[in-house]
């Protein structure tokens, strides 16, 4: 009885403290709610915190001013970046991360540059630790200069959020970070580069972690964890973990299966493990996380069909598989996964057809299967994804007509379908529920697109690209309703006509245009106040007149195989406006330009210029030296003259050097060997270099392409050669020479091999050629360069080399073409040359070779004109002549092909001025001097009594 009355006593006051404290607060709030936002709006940061955030500032570099209103006399609360607590005053949040670049390729240098200034740099300063209510810390996308992360950003303890990525930071991701266990978000991304290399502790573990038991999304994707065996127990049994980003971390899966049945990934959603190497299959616990809602397996090394483990993950939600090399079918089960939003099969090796039953996918919003092997037409039932917004099979080889289904998509936003086998007629009743297409990219196919005259389309395109597509002889008459167009591409589809007057005006927001590949006449004038054009490629067309004024903004002008004539000044040093100074690539190769190269080239970004086969004459003006981002230079087939200038030294990141075809002089510098130590192709071919090969040149290991041929070099051919690595190299999966100024651009050059001149482009990465042939050169063959067993073309023919074939020729397993004909060789041919399986054309006419011809299928395949001009025995000869003599006014055979042979006239003309020299040394002086003639006569009548004498 008594301990009720005392329970309910308790109760009552219970009761009545809360109805009390309920009452204070409706009388509080009706109190001061009228006043609520004046409070608000008066509330000062505290000294000791605005004094804080000032020496923070102090060690911080800020070159854009974005912290200008961080003054000292003024509120912190109203500073950029600074969040107060609405009813304490003290700073809650720190955000001053910077913009993050996204990369686009319509980006200029200047603005990727003004982006950069943007960044805050420094250290950070520990008076951070006076905020004691600080929250939020977000610094990312900064430039903190490869310094550590502080330690100390472990001691403030009440950070809920803290996020370091992409800042530049460098070194040991401090443990004390572990001290942070109210966190629930935490961004290290280290970014993916020398100068964002974060790593692991000494210690190499993540235990750190294992306190972090608030933490719900952690990002350390571009950390190297390679030695953080725990990585995969310590992050499973973070029991709020919902998100996990690791890509690009070089994990290894080096767990026994009793370890990882400890795995506990609960309450995880998201599981990004992309570009790391994880073995060839997928590992089994992945598939037990049935509950995952993303999952994102790009570029992890697996090889083999797509698991059918995956199957089981009826959640998921986004599936990213691409990068591995699947060469298979797409499975069955796929189609089952109904939960899908977003699936990415994108360069798998995938094949054959796509099943119907991706109308299954009803869910679906965005379809990549681009850059595989997938044929048969389009499924009709991919009509059914009335969701999608982004299609994307580009790169495959459907074939067959588009399915009338697909012209249903009403969400479709991205229609991306390039270079495919689809062909058939497109007319603009097709489009019409495509209200909100964005992007259309169907270029590659066979497709032709019959629209009304009076045609207007139902939506406003960003991007366009028809190329390869049938459009008529005319400009599309619907084109200048698409306002909107940022990225326009038509190229190679018969237009023929002239540009319309109406054509750039159309769009204001043009960044990129390409009509390259047509037939378009006609003059340009002026492409200024265009748009805001960064990318012009005109190429390939009839245009001509002088070249037009372009904008001061572009970073890309492609303007060759065309007839545009007279300067080139005004394109490069402008005409009442400052030069353009964001160009990258300059291409106007291939036209009637005639003139000096001006001195005005001050383009700080400038990574390639092509002034190729042009008229261009003068010298190579001094101001190339300020090109310091130059990668390629082609200035083949002009009339340029005088000596390489010393200046062109400090374009030290030069790749390609394609001097061929001038008339330059002097020698060949031997700096070149020692500036440009990334050199891949080096052609001074055809000019009038003389002197000897500089031993500088050995220093370039990774030079693929030399060639000095068609000088007058002298002197021995450098036993060093050995050193150039790259020729060295077997390898057959080089990649073409790229320049990335917002896409990729492959360079391409034209090299004599086997005779003929031949257009490199997307293979040039993988050629490797030295021709030295046609100079003076003398002294033996080296046999150091037997070592270049990647080399795959070798001309040394017409010179003066003598001695043997080294005998480890066989050991250069990779030639194809192979030529020391017109040089005086002697000996036989070593045995070993059978070994060149790959040898497709060699010759070695015309030297002082003896003995019989190795025996093998590639050797006895050759006509015999390779082998004139010896003393050579067996197939494919008939017999071991002598020596043949060369017929007068003839070509050897062979050197035709060639285009090595020496003239022919120039041997006889030697010839008989050697007789007449002869002549008149030896009987010039008995003709004119009669005591000579007479001692000469009795010399010879004493020989001949002695000759008799001695026969008799």
């Amino acid at each position: 009885m008594g301990l009720s009355m005392a329970t309910s006593a308790a109760f009552a006051f219970f009761v009545c403290f809360l109805i009390s404290i309920a009452t204070f607060h409706v009388c509080f709030c009706n109190g001061i709610s009228s006043s609520a936002n004046h409070t608000h709006n008066n509330i000062t940061c505290f000294e000791n915190e605005r004094e804080a955030l000032v020496k923070f500032k102090q060690d911080l570099k800020d070159p854009s001013n974005r912290l200008s209103s961080w003054d000292i006399e003024e509120d912190c609360c109203q500073w950029a970046g600074v969040v107060c607590d609405n009813f304490t005053g003290h700073v809650r949040k720190i955000q001053l991360q910077s913009p993050y670049y996204t990369g686009s390729p319509y980006v200029t240098f200047a603005e990727y540059e003004a982006y950069m200034s943007h960044k805050l740099c420094g250290k950070v300063n520990p008076s951070l630790l006076d905020l004691k209510h600080l929250q939020y810390l977000d610094l990312s996308n900064n430039d903190f200069e490869g310094t550590s992360i502080p330690s100390f950003i472990g001691s403030i303890a009440n950070l809920r959020y803290l996020n370091l990525s992409d800042a530049r930071f460098r070194g040991a991701i401090p443990p004390q970070l572990g001290n942070l266990t109210k966190i629930h978000y935490m961004g290290l991304r280290g970014g993916f580069d020398d100068h964002n290399e974060l790593v692991l502790h000494s210690d190499g573990n993540l235990h750190w972690l294992s306190g972090l038991v608030s933490l719900q999304h952690l990002d350390m994707s571009g950390i190297d964890l390679s030695k953080a065996l725990d990585w995969l127990q310590v992050t499973s049994n973070l029991p709020s973990l919902v998100e996990l980003h690791l890509s690009h971390c070089r994990l290894k899966y080096a767990f026994s299966p009793s370890s990882t049945n400890k795995i506990n990934f609960t309450s995880l959603d998201i599981l990004d493990l992309s570009y790391n190497n994880l073995g060839s299959s997928v590992p089994g616990w992945i598939f037990s996380l049935n509950h995952l809602v993303s999952l994102n397996l790009m570029v992890c090394g697996f090889y083999g069909p797509i698991p059918s483990g995956l199957q089981n993950m009826t959640s998921l939600k986004v599936l990213d598989w691409s990068g591995n090399p699947s060469n298979s079918a797409i499975p069955s089960w796929l189609y089952s996964l109904r939960h899908l939003e977003s699936l990415s099969l994108q360069g798998n090796l995938l094949h054959g057809a796509m099943s119907i039953a991706i109308g299954n996918l009803t869910s679906l919003v965005s379809l990549r299967i681009n850059i595989n092997s997938l044929s048969g037409p389009i499924p009709v039932s991919i009509g059914r994804l009335s969701s999608l917004i982004i299609l994307d099979i580009s790169y495959n080889k459907f074939n067959g007509t588009l399915p009338k289904s697909l012209w249903q998509l009403g969400k479709l936003e991205g229609l991306l379908i390039r270079y495919n086998l689809l062909q058939g007629v497109i007319s603009d009743v097709h489009f019409a529920n495509l209200t909100r297409l964005r992007y259309l990219q169907a270029g590659g196919n066979s497709l032709t697109l019959k629209a009304s005259e009076n045609w207007v389309p139902p939506f406003q395109l960003e991007i366009l690209n028809l190329d390869s597509w049938q459009l008529g002889t005319q400009f599309p008459l619907w084109l200048p309703s698409q306002r909107k167009l940022q990225y326009l591409s038509i190229a190679n589809t018969r237009i023929s006509e002239s540009i319309p007057t109406w054509f750039w005006p159309s769009f204001p927001n043009l960044k990129y245009v390409n009509l390259s590949r047509n037939q378009i006449r006609g003059e340009i004038s002026s492409l200024r106040n265009v748009g805001r054009l960064y990318v012009i490629d005109l190429s390939s067309n009839l245009f001509s007149g002088t070249l037009p004024l372009v904008p001061s903004n572009l970073y890309m002008l492609d303007l060759s195989n065309n007839f545009f004539s007279r300067s080139i000044y005004h394109v490069l040093c402008g005409k009442g406006e400052e030069p353009n100074n964001d160009m990258s690539f300059l291409n106007l190769g291939d036209n009637l330009l005639s003139g000096k190269i001006p001195d005005c080239w001050k383009h700080p970004y400038l990574q390639m210029i092509n002034l190729e086969n042009n008229n261009l004459a003068g010298s190579i003006p001094n101001s190339f030296g300020q090109l310091s981002r130059l990668q390629s230079l082609h200035l083949r087939h002009n009339n340029l003259s005088g000596e390489i200038p010393r200046t062109l030294q400090n374009c030290s990141f030069l790749r390609v050097i394609d001097l061929s075809e001038n008339r330059f002089t002097g020698s060949i510098p031997p700096w070149i060997g020692n500036s440009f130590l990334t050199l891949i192709v080096l052609n001074l071919r055809s000019n009038k270099f003389s002197g000897v090969l500089p031993h500088e040149l050995c220093r370039l290991s990774s030079l693929q392409i030399l060639d000095v041929a068609h000088n007058n070099l002298s002197g021995p051919v450098p036993r060093c050669f050995a050193n150039f690595s790259a020729m060295a190299e077997i390898n057959n999966s080089r990649s073409p020479i790229f320049y990335y100024i917002g896409y990729g651009i492959a360079d391409n050059l034209f090299l004599v091999t086997k005779g003929r001149d031949v257009e490199y482009s997307t293979t040039l990465g993988l050629v490797t050629s030295m021709d030295l042939s046609r100079n003076n050169l003398s002294g033996e063959i080296p046999e150091e360069l037997t070592k270049l067993s990647g080399l795959w073309s070798l001309n040394l023919s017409d010179n003066h080399l003598k001695g043997k074939i080294p005998r480890n020729i066989g050991d250069m397993r990779q030639l194809e073409s192979l030529d020391f004909s017109l040089n005086q060789l002697s000996g036989e041919i070593p045995l070993s040359i059978s070994s060149l399986t790959f040898l497709s054309h060699l010759n070695l006419s015309y030297n002082n070779l003896t003995g019989s011809i190795p025996s093998s299928t590639q050797l006895q395949s050759m006509n015999d004109s390779s082998f004139l001009g010896n003393k050579l025995c067996g197939p494919p000869l008939t017999s071991c002549n002598p020596k043949k003599p060369i017929p007068a006014q003839v070509d050897p055979p062979g050197s035709e092909e060639n285009g090595e042979g020496s003239s022919e006239a120039l041997f006889f003309a030697s010839m008989a001025l050697g007789f007449a020299v002869g002549f008149w040394i030896v009987l010039g002086p008995l003709l004119f001097k009669r005591s000579w003639r007479i001692s000469y006569f009795r010399v010879l009548e004493d020989i001949w009594h002695k000759l008799w004498d001695f026969i008799s």
